[in-house]
């Protein structure tokens, strides 16, 4: 049965998208077989994986607004191993769509379990905010990943998710669990970066924590606007080398 994992912040900036692409990437790399379920309005996983997500026929909006079956609204990537549910704005629309239909937080969890056995790893890309998508999304994992920009208020960003988590456990998933924060846009020339580091480590457990870091590479900004993973875009750059390194630990911790 695949792991289905929510890679979520409410705040925004910090790498989350970034995080969706080149960790799923990564992961087909590893010979896994990886569905990413982009459920943002923006689409940038959409974009980053080659999809131009104008002029899609089924996305995340149609099937969470059950016009369109799990199946046919996943999409192939030009890589190996890697599939994906886009998005574009009409998502946006979505939420108002569904005020009063039933039990509208369930709708992805219902159409994912139709097909997690059918991949390794699925990968949810969450909006920005605590939205009825960011549940529908934390109701339908098993867990989440906790990406955390090396930057002033990231304690802030952190403590929002945690409640978050808390809270859906709480009312509609009992079984999800944080996986993890990940260190992103990692400085080691600033005092900044090392005290993000420090500050969290004494919030958490150690086993709540990464051990890869993802360091500030102006590689991984420039691979979505090609389109591409990082692990395509430059094979040998210090991004890739982290985010495989992420995928690893993320496979060994199974």
């Amino acid at each position: 049965m695949g792991k289905i994992i929510a890679i979520a912040n409410q705040k925004g900036g910090v790498g989350k998208t970034t995080t969706v692409i080149n960790l799923s990437a990564c992961l087909a790399e590893l010979k896994k077989k990886v569905l990413i379920v982009d459920i943002d309005p923006q689409g940038n996983s959409t974009t980053g994986t080659g999809l131009n997500k104008t002029g899609l026929e089924n996305t995340a909006y149609q099937l969470m607004l059950g016009e369109a079956g799990v199946r046919d609204c996943i999409s192939a990537t030009e890589y190996e191993g890697l599939s994906i549910i886009p998005a574009n704005v009409d998502l946006a629309g979505a939420e108002v769509e569904l005020i009063g239909t039933n039990r509208p937080q369930y709708i992805l969890k219902k159409e994912l379990e139709k097909v997690r056995d059918e991949f390794d790893y699925v990968i949810i890309d969450c909006p920005p905010s605590l939205s009825l998508l960011t549940i529908n999304a934390m109701t339908a994992a098993d867990s989440v990943i906790v990406p955390i920009q090396c930057e002033f208020l990231a304690l802030e960003g952190l403590t929002q998710i945690m409640n978050s988590i808390k809270l859906v456990k709480k009312r509609m998933n009992p079984h999800l669990k944080l996986d993890g924060v990940v260190f992103t846009m990692y400085d080691a020339r600033t005092n900044l970066s090392q005290q993000v580091v420090e500050d969290v480590k004494q919030n958490l457990d150690s086993d709540e924590i990464y051990t890869t870091i993802i360091p500030r590479n102006v590689r991984i900004s420039e691979a979505p606007s090609y389109g591409q993973p990082i692990n395509i875009y430059d094979s040998k750059c210090a991004g890739t080398e982290a985010y495989r390194s992420l995928a690893k630990e993320i496979v060994a911790g199974e």
